[in-house]
């Protein structure tokens, strides 16, 4: 089963937890600093779309981006003040709009399931064409610190109709997540499915050289949801660059 095929419909209620609001807070922060504001904002691997009605409730005007059919159908279900956001279905290397956005966002670590280094400077290539001269890149990656303590491990995730658990394995750079997620039917029963996903990790160094390699400029990184530069040990690096 691919990726978030199953989990789709059990993601929001799993992930109760992840602070949108606050996250859209500093997404906003970092947004400032395009010098055409950020009317127009790409969310790209929006996934269920949570972030995107988010940011639509704030004034922006959506554009959700994501691979997954399943997870878009989520994400269009959904409805919440402000303009609608648009939703297309796409994979990261292959964007395609149908013009210019003043910013783009990337959220959740998204960027990391590229797995191809080539992927992911297809990704930056695309956002370049995509964001409008003076516009703004922001997104968020996992750290090589985040896998460090991954490799391994056991997580559990649970409500009352749905329990999942990952299990964490770390091979050459590429973090690999067994998930079995088991999901009450309405006659009482449970069925289980099966996904695998994989998350590369890469350096600051290495995604900074391909940000200007695309076109980007005055690239900065800070920590999770603070300005400040990320320490050696972060988990979660921010990223915010200009395109020229």
């Amino acid at each position: 089963m691919s990726a978030y095929e199953a989990l789709a419909g059990a993601y929001d209620g799993l992930t109760r937890d992840v602070a949108y609001a606050r996250r859209a807070d500093f997404l906003e922060k970092l947004m400032a600093r395009s010098r055409i504001g950020s009317h127009t904002v790409l969310d790209l691997a929006c996934g269920t779309g949570t972030m995107t009605w988010l940011l639509a409730e704030r004034g922006h005007e959506m554009i959700g981006v994501d691979g997954s059919e399943d997870m878009l159908a989520q994400a269009m279900s959904k409805t919440g003040e402000g303009i609608p956001p648009l939703f297309l279905h796409q994979s990261m290397p292959r964007l395609d709009l149908y013009g210019t956005v003043d910013a783009a966002v990337c959220c959740l670590d998204s960027l990391n399931y590229l797995t191809a280094p080539a992927d992911v400077r297809r990704t930056f290539a695309r956002l370049h064409l995509f964001i409008a001269p003076g516009g703004v890149l922001v997104f968020d990656v996992n750290g090589p610190a985040k896998y460090a303590a991954l490799d391994g491990q056991v997580f559990l995730d649970e409500n009352e109709d749905s329990y999942c658990v990952w299990r964490t394995e770390v091979t050459r750079g590429v973090c690999h997540y067994y998930v079995d997620l088991f999901r009450r039917q309405p006659n009482g029963a449970w069925r289980r499915s099966f996904e695998h996903h994989r998350q590369r990790y890469y350096t600051v160094a290495e995604l900074t050289a391909w940000l200007h390699e695309a076109g980007f400029t005055d690239v900065r990184t800070y920590g999770d949801g603070v300005l400040r530069r990320p320490r050696q040990d972060e988990q979660r690096i921010y990223f915010s660059a200009i395109r020229k």
